[in-house]
């Protein structure tokens, strides 16, 4: 039975994505004591894996009823609890490669990489040589956005804000649509984008102040959203990112093609595959409801419907490789933009039709600057 617990733990990590192959089992000499030995990914993953997998052979034997996915599900909450980012994971898997040794300071995202004088610490795409200012500097969206636009660079107009009649001077001064998003947010939580009306805007304030006192409203800008890749101040790739969307078949509804499009086995819960299965939240069900939409709708053939007000990846999106797509002057752009706010390490940002042409001849603009978590979509 200790071989037979031994599979079953190995197999319910793999179940929850977490490929994991060793293990051994050996009898210690006291009949039905055995010494079972498994690998894992994540240490409180394997914990609970062994418990489990007790209670698993347990239910076998007594010929029980066992609820198996609610333990796999289990499973990987517990991973994206205790995991690295995906930015600090995609770091210290290139340092295993290059055989640098590691290890995990805290149970957060902070890394050394090295020992003794050779030792390098980072968090996310922060490390120990990111100038602190800098860093103070891209969290505040207020600070970024004046710093940029001081130096000419194209950002969308807008202003700060923090109650609804600072919301109703903000508009009339920049005029519909506007998005607004909370001062310190990431991952697009908060934000609202395309809000053409005054319901919507005072719900879409609500929203952003669930995470920030301080509200910032811009001006919308169409087009598509881009990151730009900078690493020691030199341009290094670009991905273009699509929210998460459907298309219509004529004869699936829109729930269905939903688990159509989670059925991708590049899909899975949460970063454990390289795309993000998409969840319907309240986001998406505001935004069908927009657009007199229900997930029982039936789409026509070729119809495209976008799920979230985002392109980030963690929300379901996509992003296209455009490394060489990039025209010279937004490259030019970026290099400067990093400088400008003194990050060695970032992602820009930037909003246009088309990123092979200069932003300001195209109407883009530069959104945000980001100092960790900016390898995500590259």
């Amino acid at each position: 039975m200790g071989h037979v617990i031994e599979h079953i733990a190995l197999e319910i990590q793999t179940l929850a994505g977490m490929d994991c192959g060793f293990g051994r089992t050996r009898g210690t000499g006291e009949v039905g004591v055995y010494s079972v030995v498994f690998s894992y990914m994540e240490e409180k993953v394997g914990i609970f894996a062994a418990k489990s997998s007790v209670k698993i052979a347990e239910a076998l034997i007594n010929n029980v009823e066992y609820d198996l996915e609610a333990d796999i599900q289990s499973m990987r909450e517990i991973r994206e609890d205790h995991r690295l980012g995906p930015s600090t994971g995609s770091i210290v898997e290139e340092a295993q490669n290059r055989g640098i040794p590691w290890i995990r300071l805290n149970r957060n995202s902070l890394v050394m990489l090295g020992y003794g004088v050779k030792q390098k610490r980072i968090q996310a795409t922060i490390t120990s040589q990111t100038s602190s200012i800098a860093v103070e500097i891209a969290c505040d969206k207020e600070d970024t956005k004046n710093l940029l636009e001081a130096s000419n660079i194209p950002v969308p107009k807008g202003r700060i804000i923090y109650d609804a009649e600072d919301l109703k001077l903000a508009i009339d001064s920049i005029g519909y649509p506007v998005v607004l998003k909370p001062i310190n947010g990431n991952h697009g939580r908060g934000a609202t984008i395309n809000v053409r009306d005054w319901a919507g805007a005072t719900e879409a304030l609500e929203v952003a102040k669930r995470i920030s006192r301080a509200v910032i409203v811009e001006k919308y800008i169409t087009g598509f959203d881009h990151r730009i890749l900078l690493i020691n101040f030199q341009y290094v790739a670009a991905a273009k990112r699509t929210p998460a969307l459907v298309t219509g078949d004529g004869k699936s509804t829109i729930q269905q093609l939903i688990d159509k499009v989670n059925s991708d086995p590049r899909r899975g819960y949460g970063h454990e595959k390289v795309l993000t299965a998409i969840k319907v939240d309240e986001t998406t069900l505001t935004i069908l409801r927009e657009k007199e939409l229900s997930l029982d709708t039936i789409l026509p053939s070729g119809k495209i419907v976008f799920l979230k007000s985002t392109a980030n990846l963690s929300t379901g999106g996509t992003s296209t490789d455009v490394t060489d797509l990039v025209h010279p002057f937004n490259v030019f752009m970026c290099e400067r933009i990093a400088r400008i706010i003194g990050l060695d390490i970032c992602g820009i940002d930037i909003m246009t039709n088309d990123i092979s042409r200069p932003i300001d001849e195209d109407g883009g603009a530069v959104l945000e600057v980001n100092a960790a978590r900016v390898l995500e979509c590259i």
